[in-house]
């Protein structure tokens, strides 16, 4: 099992992901045994489980915290975040996954799909057997038709050169933010918390979740393939752009047009030319700006969470105050 090394200065945090790990894996049956395997190799390698690890955190603020559920909580949003990495890989045609062979390339698409569709069915039944509250079934049924709202919408403005940060950043609100401000929510709300702090709860991991997108984003123009796991500016063959490639077009669009027009077609080479240019007409730089404006937006609304015994409030402003300097 590996569990991020981010989370070594956290050794309870990091026990309790362990644990999330050993659930999801024990609710994987399959009569294909090489499948199921494969599913649980993903759930075991090396993710940075910040959505599990934001859902312990916020249960410790809560008035009633149930360590056993919170866990089961936490094992179903990282199940339903990896079956959005599934069907992601299919869409992207991605042949790797955090440094792994992805179930579309090893399998085919069709397992894949059933696969991704499958832990959409095991996130459910976690939830249905651990949560009190339907109040929180229905926000996690509505999280996962705006989860699917932003791919379709990302899906829609593949290859738009005009498109907008505005759209952008609604795109990812669904795609990426949510499944944050969803765990953050489920973590507090589910263990006693207030209503009113569970929807600033669930303010923050929105923002949270917007600052980790545009930054996760920020490194395929400064990290290479081996450092983060994937292939670096695939998305922009498969036209999709990210925030950096927008900015940049707002400054130049004559420069890139040519380039990107090639769509699928696109050489090596004019991708070296399109990641020169994202950092020369200063897209990097705007993109920073913005995750800058996210994790500030979190840090001030985590200042006003409930203190406790252990601190908590200050380990989470610690943990989201990093997310601006990671490099993978």
């Amino acid at each position: 099992m590996q569990i991020h090394s981010m989370w070594d200065d956290y050794p309870t945090l990091k026990k309790d992901l362990a644990k999330t790990l050993d659930l999801m894996s024990s609710s994987i049956s399959l009569p294909n045994k090489e499948i199921e395997q494969t599913i649980i190799e993903l759930f075991h390698s090396g993710g940075k489980l910040l959505r599990p690890a934001y859902l312990l955190l916020f249960s410790e603020l809560g008035k009633k915290t149930d360590k056993k559920k919170s866990i089961a909580l936490a094992a179903a949003m990282e199940t339903l975040h990896t079956a959005t990495l599934i069907h992601d890989d299919i869409i992207d045609e991605a042949e790797l996954r955090r440094g792994v062979t992805t179930l579309q390339t090893k399998f085919d698409k069709d397992v894949a799909v059933y696969s991704g569709d499958y832990l959409f069915i095991v996130c459910f039944k976690i939830l249905i057997k651990y949560t009190d509250s339907l109040r929180s079934i229905k926000l996690n049924t509505a999280s996962m038709e705006k989860v699917l709202l932003g791919e379709l919408g990302q899906m829609n403005t593949r290859y738009h050169i005009d498109i907008t940060v505005e759209e952008y950043i609604q795109n990812i609100s669904g795609k990426t933010a949510e499944l944050f401000a969803l765990s953050c929510f489920l973590g507090y709300y589910e263990n006693g918390g207030s209503a009113t702090v569970a929807d600033t709860c669930r303010e923050i991991g929105k923002s949270i979740g917007l600052a980790f997108q545009i930054v996760d984003d920020i490194l395929d123009y400064s990290q290479s393939e081996k450092n983060i796991g994937k292939p670096v500016l695939e998305d922009v063959k498969q036209g999709v752009y990210s925030l950096p490639l927008i900015c940049a077009l707002e400054e130049n669009k004559t420069f890139f047009e040519p380039l990107l027009m090639k769509k699928d077609k696109m050489t090596n080479e004019d991708t070296m030319k399109v990641h020169q240019g994202v950092i020369d007409f200063g897209g990097v730089e705007k993109a920073y700006e913005l995750a800058d404006h996210y994790t500030k937006k979190a840090l001030d609304l985590i200042q006003k969470l409930p203190n406790n015994k252990t601190n908590t409030k200050q380990t989470i402003y610690d943990i989201t105050k990093n997310i601006l300097d990671r490099k993978n």
